[in-house]
């Protein structure tokens, strides 16, 4: 099963202040099952790391978001960090890009703050969703159910709450890339197909 994901690119969305550990985690994880991943962002060059409220490393930026194309990417992933999806959410690019993952029903991951930017996105009404404790007001106004769980599983939406789960969010996240787009959603539209008049 090393090589689940081959084939498989995948998109991290993310710009300063993103969580550390909520990046590298998922980026490692997916590059050993055998996915192709890049660092998109508004930003090029570098982007800062932080390890909760103090100062992380810098990771290198793969891919300028204003040249990168939703369409040829399988999946995407949206560390936390408090700063990184809160600049996301007021840059119009950032949120037209994850709006292209949401409405071709390609898997996504976001833990912790991530799920904010999802929001924006039109990403999270209907769906069963958790996140960093102070987002459930807002993910709930937004109209998705949160709970309180390690890892939620949601139509090919993953989300967790924290690092303490990155290794559920990550087994998850893989298994959810590894089957693609939703099979349940796919399943209901061709039922729907098959039905008489």
């Amino acid at each position: 099963m090393a090589h689940q994901l081959a084939g498989k690119r995948v998109a991290v969305l993310a710009t300063d202040g993103f969580e550390q550990s909520e990046l590298t985690d998922p980026v490692k994880a997916l590059k050993n099952a055998g996915a192709t991943v890049e660092i998109v962002s508004p930003k090029s060059g570098d982007i800062q790391g932080m390890k909760h409220d103090q100062k992380g490393d810098k990771t290198k930026v793969d891919t300028l978001l204003s040249a990168a194309d939703a369409s040829t990417y399988d999946a995407l992933v949206l560390p936390g960090g408090v700063a990184n999806p809160d600049s996301l959410r007021i840059e119009p690019e950032a949120i037209a890009f994850i709006r292209r993952f949401v409405e071709d029903d390609k898997p996504i991951a976001a833990i912790c703050h991530g799920p904010w930017t999802l929001i924006d996105a039109g990403g999270v009404e209907g769906r069963k969703v958790t996140s960093w404790p102070s987002l459930k007001m807002d993910l709930t106004n937004a109209g998705a159910t949160w709970v309180d769980e390690e890892v939620v599983v949601d139509r090919g939406l993953v989300t967790s709450r924290k690092p303490d789960d990155l290794p559920a969010f990550c087994a998850k996240m893989i298994e959810e890339i590894a089957e693609g787009r939703h099979s349940d959603r796919a399943g209901r539209t061709n039922s729907a197909e098959r039905r008489p008049n």
